[in-house]
């Protein structure tokens, strides 16, 4: 699909046709965050089932989404198998946080052997051999994300080759994608709903790189929401970032930097949601989403997307 947020005009399309709706001297931004196998099923000592979702890494602790903690305790050891043995430290939040006695590298190491693929919870079904492929982007290359940046699925090694020779230019960004991406806005007054900080990485380079883009008359295309929150949140530091970022975009929000946004259909009460109908307009969106419900378009992770202009 096709969005016009000038006019509210959609138009239906295949993703082939991409390099049609972009222009020469276009900027299509990538998020080359990559998704690490980081669901871990482990056991307490009295031997209850616990499951682990990493999240992030913090020196020499590990902070992760629990299912089971309240069945942990300060000091309890862990063990997930395959040589791998943890201490669950403390509660944060609704996150634990453990102790592993590998350093990074080789818990990511691990990980990648023995972890399983942290597919979505709705699509209500074990991992199986493809989603180690087919849940990641073929450009996707520093490790990190429990989720994947799902509007970059899309593309193919073919498709950027056909875009580069139009002559769009590719750049990439990074976001480690964590799961407060997609937690629910629970709050009454949306303004208030606050997104857990997530690693972003803008350099220097790339930015001076858009900037010029634009003078030539080309727009910057987000492909995604991380994509787009990494380059906002990098034009509010002087156009080069490197650390968490927490930037909630909504309704009201001044882009500087983005022009054109990839995004896929995504959850009702969710932040992605909102910050599509920033971009677009909460009017424009919803009548997005009737003709996509009415032309039966898939949402979500594995769904399709649409190309707001």
């Amino acid at each position: 699909m096709r969005l016009d947020r000038a006019t509210g005009a959609i138009s239906h399309h295949t993703f082939a046709d991409l390099p049609a709706l972009l222009d020469r001297g276009d900027a299509l931004v990538l998020n080359e965050t990559r998704v690490i196998p980081a669901r871990l099923f482990g056991k307490t000592p009295a031997d209850a089932e616990i499951e682990l979702l990493v999240v992030r890494f913090a020196g020499d602790e590990v902070f992760g989404m629990v299912r089971g903690l309240k069945k942990l305790k300060p000091r309890m050891p862990l063990d997930f198998g395959n040589g791998l043995n943890a201490e669950f430290l403390r509660r944060d939040g609704d996150m634990g946080v453990f102790r592993f006695p590998l350093p990074e590298d080789m818990l990511k190491k691990w990980l990648r052997d023995h972890g399983n693929i942290p597919l979505p919870p709705y699509m209500e079904r074990e991992e199986e051999p493809l989603d180690r492929e087919r849940y990641q982007t073929v450009f996707a290359a520093k490790d990190g994300s429990c989720a994947a940046p799902t509007a970059g699925l899309h593309f193919t090694p073919e498709l950027l080759d056909i875009l580069k020779e139009k002559g769009v230019l590719q750049e990439q960004v990074c976001l480690h994608v964590g799961p407060g991406t997609f937690k629910p806005i629970t709050e009454e007054d949306i303004t208030r709903h606050a997104i857990d900080p997530e690693y972003a990485e803008v350099p220097k380079e790339l930015f001076t790189n858009l900037l010029a883009a634009k003078n030539r008359g080309g727009r910057v295309v987000a492909v995604g929401t991380t994509v787009t929150r990494s380059l906002e949140a990098a034009a509010r530091h002087g156009g080069c970032y490197s650390g968490p970022t927490a930037l909630y975009i909504s309704p009201g929000f001044p882009f500087r930097v983005v022009d054109a946004l990839i995004t896929n259909f995504h959850l009702p009460k969710s932040s992605l949601l909102v910050l599509a109908a920033a971009f677009a307009g909460r009017e424009r969106i919803l009548a997005a989403y009737a003709a996509a419900v009415e032309k039966r378009y898939r949402f979500y992770s594995y769904g399709d997307a649409m190309l707001i202009v």
